[in-house]
């Protein structure tokens, strides 16, 4: 039985073999020949709100021929204290598969533990692979492989978004640039046990140099709210705008993973004038989100 944690746990082949898949989902949408999912009932079990994580893996799970239902944490008993390993037990002897979105991680791998069916993380406070699967295939569409570009990410490197960039570039070999006050830098720890080419600094305009991809996420996750005051004077530096656009490599991505909040970690003129990178990067979450199905179930 396979389920998909994090970047982190994902063996290389497990990761090439989900981002070859994912462009043959995208061709064939509305017309799969074959429909992994049929027969079988997923949950969606999210803790966090959600936009494009729900959307995605509902429609997703539906095209691939399953059924699937969304259980709110507000509406559950694990909301009111039940022992996950508990939920577990019982969602594994009705569920073909479970899709989390949660905090913490070991609440993930925990369910994984005892559930004895297959689980995805659609995102915790460590990690969130299907969206960095889902980057990766925007990047190789536009700009070839990826083991041949450089990466940059500018905003709170330490953040979920980051932490899986860095087991990516780990593990697929293109350079990772990571620029962000020291604070909001991965630490040493991530950094050495993941290895690969990544680089850490201060310095916006020298990670911003000659990258292929400039990359942002919010300032403020879900569950930082009570540190927005701030987080706003911290990362005031590392905006992703025009004129750090412009140091990049010609025809650099701008990417931004959304909900994007203007103003702040981008500037409205640079999102405008990059939105079809960035709302493609969005609708490529359900095609790679199918491939992960496919794999998973295979």
């Amino acid at each position: 039985m396979k389920n998909l944690l994090s970047i982190e746990s994902l063996s290389q082949p497990d990761l090439a073999a989900i981002l070859a898949a994912a462009p043959a989902m995208k061709r064939a949408r509305g017309r799969h020949a074959v429909q992994p999912l049929a027969g079988q009932s997923w949950a969606l079990m999210f803790s966090k709100s959600s936009t494009r994580t729900r959307v995605s893996f509902e429609v997703g799970v539906r095209e691939l021929g399953g059924a699937v239902m969304f259980l709110s944490s507000r509406e559950i008993q694990l909301g009111r204290g039940e022992p996950i390993r508990d939920t577990a037990r019982v969602l594994g002897r009705m569920l073909h598969g479970v899709i989390i979105r949660t905090f913490a991680q070991a609440e993930v791998e925990e369910f994984a533990r005892y559930a004895g069916v297959p689980v995805i993380n659609a995102l915790t406070d460590e990690e969130h692979p299907c969206q960095i699967l889902a980057d990766i295939l925007t990047v190789e569409e536009r700009r070839g492989p990826i083991r041949d570009q450089v990466v940059t990410f500018i905003g709170d490197a330490a953040c979920n978004v980051a932490t899986s960039w860095i087991w990516a570039a780990a593990k697929l070999g293109f350079e990772l640039r990571l620029a962000a006050p020291q604070g909001y830098q991965p630490s040493p720890e991530l950094l050495r046990r993941a290895g690969g080419r990544i680089l850490c600094t201060e310095d916006v305009a020298a990670a911003a140099r000659g990258a292929d991809v400039l990359y942002t996420d919010v300032w403020i996750s879900m569950g930082k709210e009570d540190e927005q005051e701030q987080r706003l004077r911290d990362l005031a530096g590392y905006q992703v705008n025009q004129s750090v656009a412009a140091l990049a490599r010609p025809g650099a991505l701008v990417m931004h993973c959304l909900p994007a909040y203007r103003g702040k970690e981008i500037d409205d003129a640079t999102l405008e004038a990059h939105a079809e990178t960035i709302f493609t990067q969005a609708e490529n979450r359900l095609h790679v989100q199918k491939a992960i199905l496919q794999w998973i179930v295979s």
